[in-house]
């Protein structure tokens, strides 16, 4: 009786490696498995980003470097304005009767004009080079005050304000620059001057605070042609 010898497995003649067995498979690591999972994630990302529009994820180049301000000296600081100096400092009117009523209508307004200007040293300004005099209460005492403004030239303009105080004419409020508009609104008066973009104006805010004309705010403002005023409330 012959025996049958054990069967031996076959290899490929072309020499390759035998197949292993399944028991000897390890399964991958898990680190090797997040890895691959990432690169399937950058490369989604990848094509999603090259197939977006001008709408979408864009490259806009290296960010600016925002540095804060160098600050030059600081310990120096300016001293506060003189009288002189000060727009808003109140200045009685010399030689122009007292006001008992205590409203500037009761006032001749280019008298009261030259009086303020002649006790500055200056000479009084031709009648045509003054504007049209305006009555509107600045003061919020229900009377109203007077506004004169005069041309010195074709481009700079000078703005007095006067009120009646204890009976007496009063200078409140003195500017000189390049008037590009005069408003009036809620008790304030706004005055608008030209900046270098000639797309805006600055505007500067005066209030009157119970003692004097504060300066109440500094904005910027679009730039307007006479010919389309914004309407203001509390004229005359």
């Amino acid at each position: 009786m012959r025996r049958r010898r054990p069967r031996t497995a076959a290899f490929p003649r072309s020499g390759t490696a035998p197949i292993p067995r399944s028991d000897t498979v390890r399964p991958p690591r898990s680190g090797t498995v997040r890895t691959s999972l990432a690169a399937l994630a950058l490369a989604a990302l990848v094509l999603l980003t090259g197939c977006t529009n001008l709408e979408g994820l864009q490259d806009e180049g290296r960010a600016r470097d925002v540095d804060a301000p160098l600050v030059l000296w600081p310990g120096s600081s300016p001293a506060p304005p003189s009288r002189n100096e000060n727009p808003a400092v109140l200045v009685p009117v010399p030689g122009v009767p007292r006001i008992p009523g205590g409203s500037m209508a009761d006032a001749n307004p280019l008298a009261v004009l030259d009086a303020d200007v002649a006790a500055q040293g200056g000479t009084p300004p031709a009648p045509r080079a003054v504007r049209r005099p305006v009555l509107h209460d600045l003061t919020d005492d229900g009377k109203p005050d007077l506004l004169m403004a005069v041309d010195l030239g074709p481009r700079t303009s000078e703005l007095r304000v006067y009120s009646v105080q204890n009976t007496v004419v009063t200078r409140v409020l003195v500017l000189r620059g390049v008037l590009a508009g005069v408003e009036l609104a809620a008790g304030h008066l706004a005055i608008r001057e030209p900046t270098k973009d000639p797309r805006y104006v600055s505007v500067t805010d005066y209030v009157w605070d119970g003692r004097a004309m504060d300066l109440w705010n500094l904005t910027l403002d679009d730039a307007r042609t006479p010919q389309t005023p914004r309407a203001v409330g509390g004229s005359p």
